[in-house]
């Protein structure tokens, strides 16, 4: 029994003889503790320009805008039952050459001053109007209503300044003081305007 304990004593030291060879023979692989450096990441640098604001010039201005066409004055005037009808530039007045059954005349209708007193054998309107016939000089009209108009919805056409109308032996002219008419045989006649007026 003894011998026994000394073999199994033996046995167990060769065992550990030989782990602890088998540990001198085989030294633990190092540890490495090493530890990565840090990574800093940076964000490439953006250099933001300064806003410039650009100054457009302004555009021109529109042109202006041009005034619709004027229609011409009305040069010729073509008879009505053998007259001639027309008005002042300014549409005060209304005029015409109007040959009748027993004489031809040419006049103009419309206010004027001044007006010569009513005469007491004129019991309508009087002084709105100037006429000139063929068998004596220019007076002041005696007149119910307008005699000098073609009839139509509106005035006669204006006889612009400078022309003149020459027609049954009579000749009419615009101008900047009124309206001209004389009878070219006798050289009777009259002048018409809103402030003024003569007769001859």
């Amino acid at each position: 029994m003894r011998g026994w304990l000394v073999g199994i004593g033996a046995a167990t030291a060769l065992v550990l003889s030989g782990c602890s060879g088998e540990s001198a023979a085989a030294p633990p692989p190092p540890t490495s503790t090493t530890t990565p450096a840090p990574t800093t990441t940076t964000a490439p640098t953006t250099t933001v320009a300064p806003a410039t604001t650009t100054e457009l010039p302004l555009p021109p201005p529109p042109p202006p805008a041009e005034p619709p066409p004027t229609a011409e004055p009305q040069t010729t005037y073509a008879a009505i039952g053998g007259a001639y009808y027309f008005s002042s530039p300014d549409g005060l007045f209304q005029c015409g050459i109007v040959p009748l059954s027993s004489r031809t005349e040419a006049g103009c209708q419309g206010t004027t001053n001044p007006v010569p007193p009513r005469p007491d054998d004129c019991m309508i309107n009087w002084g709105n109007g100037i006429r000139v016939t063929n068998d004596g000089p220019a007076a002041f009209m005696c007149s119910g209503g307008v005699v000098y108009t073609s009839g139509g919805e509106t005035i006669d056409p204006p006889l612009a300044v400078g022309a003149t109308i020459a027609e049954a032996g009579f000749t009419c002219t615009s101008a900047e003081n009124g309206i001209s008419c004389v009878d070219d045989a006798t050289g009777h006649g009259f002048r018409i305007a809103p402030d003024s007026n003569e007769v001859y």
